[in-house]
């Protein structure tokens, strides 16, 4: 279970306690509705009621429920998972090239979601609460929590300046320009997973730096400031310089198999809960060099 106290102050005096909770605490809605019939908000050790008041001195606590496991505990459900940063809140994980981040009715066996079971040591209270997620063929950085409240937090904060992710491909061909920003809206193509460029989709917005151009490759560091399926992906070929190794958008390459050269390698947010500013790197696979430089 866990618990978040808080004294009241005499700011707060006189507040109510869905006041308290809802805009003080940050606890969502949804959160707030479940737990003030579960009796998981107290004040002063007894159960608080909506319209309570709040009193200087007194101890606020919401207490969120445990979550239930209902993962298989067998060894074919692990993976080799690298937890790169980890706090009382979040973890910032190093997900694998090829690996799924959750499972789903089309997407079975091996995911991050069972690999991150295994390496906690399979515990009856798992429960996977990614903060954002990656294509299966993405690799690099992503960020989960451990708790529904600190993954409501820092979801607020996606696609603005308090959670900055950074992503580096290796892409065939080269760029008109060191730097700029592809605006181009994606639509999903009829009767296909694959998206495109499309004046009637959503608007999509990617800014990238060419970090080093080869003869018939360019190392492109991007920053997503829309959210779409595969933006990255559509955009660089939208450009003229698919992914390398892209079955989907470009060409299948054998020394990416069933993934492609397209990794999350930044993370910086702000830690919603203590206020700290974390920033997480990772490097890029030597691999990318060599066909860089050929």
């Amino acid at each position: 279970m866990k618990t978040f106290s808080m004294i009241i102050s005499r700011e707060h005096d006189q507040k109510t306690v869905h006041h308290m909770v809802l805009k003080v605490m940050r606890i969502s809605s949804g959160a707030y509705s479940s737990l003030k019939f579960s009796g998981g908000i107290t004040l002063d050790g007894k159960q608080a009621y909506a319209r309570d008041m709040v009193r200087e001195g007194q101890i606020l606590q919401v207490s969120f429920p445990d979550g239930k496991s209902s993962y298989p505990d067998t060894e074919e459900n692990a993976a080799d998972i690298c937890i790169a940063y980890e706090d009382d809140d979040y973890y910032v994980i190093n997900k694998p090239a090829g690996l799924a981040t959750m499972y789903s009715p089309g997407q079975g066996g091996v995911t991050l979601e069972s690999g991150l079971y295994h390496y906690l040591g399979c515990p009856s209270n798992y429960v996977f609460r990614p903060v954002n997620r990656l294509d299966k063929g993405t690799s690099g950085l992503m960020a989960a929590a451990k708790h529904a409240h600190a993954q409501q937090l820092l979801q607020k904060e996606l696609h603005t300046e308090r959670f900055v992710r950074e992503y580096t491909a290796l892409c065939k061909g080269q760029l008109p320009k060191s730097e700029g920003f592809i605006r181009a809206p994606i639509g999903q193509m009829e009767n296909s997973i694959k998206r495109c460029v499309n004046e009637a989709g959503k608007e999509a917005v990617t800014e990238y730096r060419v970090l080093e151009t080869g003869k018939k490759a360019t190392l492109v560091r991007l920053r997503l400031r829309t959210g779409r399926t595969h933006q990255i992906r559509v955009h660089m070929a939208y450009m003229g310089c698919p992914v390398w190794g892209d079955y989907l958008y470009g060409e299948e390459d054998e020394r990416f198999p069933g993934h492609f050269a397209l990794q999350s390698t930044m993370i910086v947010f702000t830690q919603p809960l203590t206020g700290e500013k974390i920033r997480v790197d990772t490097k890029i696979p030597p691999l990318w060099y060599e066909l860089l430089r050929k």
